[in-house]
């Protein structure tokens, strides 16, 4: 079975009041390459996230969107607790009535009360990392349930391009079978063709019948492409066989294969029908090579 390196998932979980929403996009690439947007309060987690997704899903251009909202808001924006930034604000106003400030511009002192320390840091370090695994965990769960999936589609877009593929394979197998009946005609005609030129050229039919003979077993050798149509059945029949393993690469260099052992009949047939043939299936190879390069 093979899987498509295109694919998309999501999941929502909540946790509390908070509504965890995680995207999964891929698309076809040579290589891994992933883009991670995480809150900054996980951003920790980054690295997990990304060797999840390497192992996952193994190949393609990745994308992970992480969203944590709160109340219709970005919990980033309220991550300071609310009851000591309150303490703050207004021991902030008894220091300044204290001071015999008079006039006191409490939208000032409010930002400065957002921006200072907490006066127990250590307590509420250790309670946000509980809170932060906490999250975490959900996190995760969401993470891998959105990755499924989009293997699941990358799963059901792999059965449409596998029996294109088998469509593919099915006309190149049809067009060679054509060459092959075509073939069976072609030799005999080249020999005509040649005796039909030393006639033009005004040579009577006593020319040297021997010398001729052997011209025309070296042109039948020359333009000989039984090799090329025993290679060419194999190769299609292995690349079906490529199919229930599911490996991308090898149906590339397969592809690769099959496109030499076409453009060697091509060169090689002298045969303006067997040409006609041969550009049919190079216009089926360039459909199998498009889809190879979606293929995981």
């Amino acid at each position: 079975m093979i899987y498509s390196m295109t694919g998309f998932g999501k999941s929502q979980k909540e946790i509390q009041d908070l509504q965890i929403r995680v995207e999964v996009k891929s698309l076809n690439s040579k290589f891994t390459d992933i883009f991670c947007r995480v809150p900054k309060s996980l951003s920790a987690k980054e690295i997990d996230i990304r060797n999840y997704l390497t192992q996952q899903l193994e190949r393609g251009k990745m994308e992970l969107n992480l969203h944590l909202q709160k109340n219709n808001e970005n919990v980033e924006q309220s991550i300071l607790p609310q009851g000591q930034i309150a303490t703050y604000f207004t021991e902030l106003k008894r220091f300044a009535s204290e001071l015999g400030i008079s006039t006191i511009d409490e939208n000032a002192l409010y930002l400065q009360a957002m921006s200072m320390p907490s006066l127990n840091a250590s307590d509420h370090s250790q309670d946000n990392e509980e809170e932060i695994e906490a999250l975490w965990k959900v996190v995760f769960e969401a993470v891998q349930e959105a990755v499924k999936e989009c293997k699941e589609f990358r799963a059901r877009e792999g059965k449409v391009v596998e029996e294109k593929f088998r469509e593919y394979i099915a006309a190149i197998k049809s067009g060679l079978a054509q060459v092959l009946e075509q073939d069976k005609i072609r030799m005999p005609g080249i020999r005509e063709r040649m005796r039909n030129a030393l006639l033009e050229l005004g040579l009577k039919e006593d020319f040297d019948k021997n010398r001729f003979e052997q011209e025309v077993v070296y042109y039948i050798e020359k333009f000989d492409i039984s090799e090329e149509k025993v290679r060419l059945a194999t190769h299609l029949d292995y690349f079906i066989e490529i199919l229930e393993e599911g490996n991308g690469k090898k149906l590339n260099f397969m592809a690769q294969e099959i496109g030499r052992e076409i453009n060697t009949i091509g060169s090689k047939a002298n045969d303006s029908t067997i040409q006609r043939l041969v550009v049919n299936m190079k216009d089926e190879l360039e459909k199998i090579k498009e889809q190879t390069a979606n293929v995981l």
